[in-house]
């Protein structure tokens, strides 16, 4: 099987463990990093702190692409991954400390969020650029599916695991072991020797100029960005839902993060038998089948329904980031590839993170279910509205066949 292979590979064996601990961390900042914001911010202000803090963890992520791409552009995958995971444990373990002690603030909290993400692009590219260096290509969307797997499966066990914590000890703990996760990952990738040597000076252009160049990338990626920014709001307001319009907890919102990260895993491990389809029949089907099971939050109050259409919407988006980046991957030159790859992450990331923005004021205006609903009905709106390009760009194609 192509996973027992990519999971054999000596340098891939080394880090993936470590890897996954870190996504783990993060799969707990998910519920921890809005809590506290929710916690700390001042009274009827809640959706706005939380809307910026979702984002200061993604957003500047943009700016480190492009800012930073001088000092980092020539580094191997390896150090890139160490770079980001480096820097991210500095600035969590900061504010783990200040939250602990009670010296945290709103807009410190933003500023150290907004740091810990400024490499997380070229950190994301050197990951997967790791994956495209080290394996043959029929065996790249496995590479893919594994780290994108590890992600989802650490949101089934993170957010749990993060309520718990939360609920006994305070969510600047949960940040803190986050901060420990990815100290524990710049340590392990620290160690290992690139097997790739650095690219010369005159060889690292292009990754701007390769997307534009691919008409179908450049096209899968306009529709990913807006996607993600459909998404954004919902981070901010099932939160804000789950506290405020529901009374719940942590542990609420940690087993509604859960439910979607265990039907994430499943979706990702299948990864592999979507191959034969088009890559627009996948992006249209993930796209509106998000949609459609976002719907039960949006229009009914109990949980059950929720959390249904939170793990079916896991399943359907699952295979999302190993397809699409396979793809990159095997378009890229591959002295371009982590240029390529950071030039994506730099357009995806804060796609997310604006949507999240967004979500601040549209919860203060209309309140966290309201939100999650109105960002149900767009996400299928765009689906259909790629359908509808899709089926007009293959009719023509067909005239002019038939034509000719």
């Amino acid at each position: 099987m192509n996973v027992l292979r990519v999971l054999r590979h000596p340098d891939l064996r080394a880090i993936m463990p470590a890897m996954l601990v870190s996504a783990l961390g993060d799969g707990m900042s998910m519920v921890a990093v809005a809590w506290l914001a929710v916690q700390i911010a001042p009274s009827g202000r809640a959706g706005v702190w939380t809307g910026l803090a979702v984002a200061a963890y993604a957003l500047p992520a943009t700016v480190g692409a492009a800012a930073l791409s001088r000092l980092v552009r020539r580094l191997p995958a390896l150090r890139l991954v160490a770079a980001d995971a480096s820097l991210r444990a500095v600035a969590l373990g900061i504010i783990a400390l200040l939250a602990v002690a009670g010296l945290l603030n709103p807009i410190l909290y933003v500023v150290l969020l907004a740091v810990s993400s400024l490499l997380h692009a070229w950190g994301s590219a050197g990951a997967y650029t790791l994956i495209a260096e080290s394996l043959p290509d029929e065996d790249r969307v496995a590479g893919n599916a594994i780290l994108s797997t590890f992600t989802q499966a650490a949101i089934v066990v993170g957010p749990a695991l993060a309520g718990g914590v939360t609920a006994l000890t305070g969510p600047g703990w949960v940040i803190g072991a986050d901060a420990a996760s990815f100290a524990f990952l710049a340590l392990t990738v620290w160690r290992r020797k690139p097997a790739v040597a650095p690219v010369p000076e005159a060889t690292t252009t292009g990754g701007w100029r390769t997307i534009s160049g691919q008409p179908r990338l450049l096209g899968l990626l306009i529709v990913t960005c807006v996607f993600f920014f459909l998404y954004g709001p919902v981070e901010v307001a099932l939160p804000v839902h789950v506290a405020d319009e529901m009374h719940g907890s942590a542990g609420l919102l940690g087993l509604y993060w859960t439910v979607f990260g265990a039907g994430a895993t499943l979706g990702a491990l299948g990864a592999g038998m979507l191959r034969r389809f088009s890559p627009w029949l996948v992006v249209v089907v993930i796209v509106v089948g998000w949609g459609v099971a976002l719907l039960p939050l949006g229009l009914t109050g109990p949980v059950v329904p929720g959390l249904v259409g939170f793990a079916v919407g896991g399943l359907i988006y699952g295979p999302f980031t190993a397809i699409c980046t396979t793809l990159f991957q095997q378009l890229s030159p591959p002295h371009a590839r982590s240029r390529v790859l950071a030039a994506r992450n730099a357009l995806t990331i804060p796609s997310t993170a604006l949507g999240s923005l967004l979500g601040g004021p549209l919860v203060a205006g209309v309140g966290g279910r309201n939100t999650l609903l109105l960002s149900a009905l767009t996400t299928i709106a765009l689906g259909v509205t790629v359908a509808g390009a899709l089926g007009l760009a293959f009719s023509g194609r067909a005239v002019v066949r038939a034509e000719g």
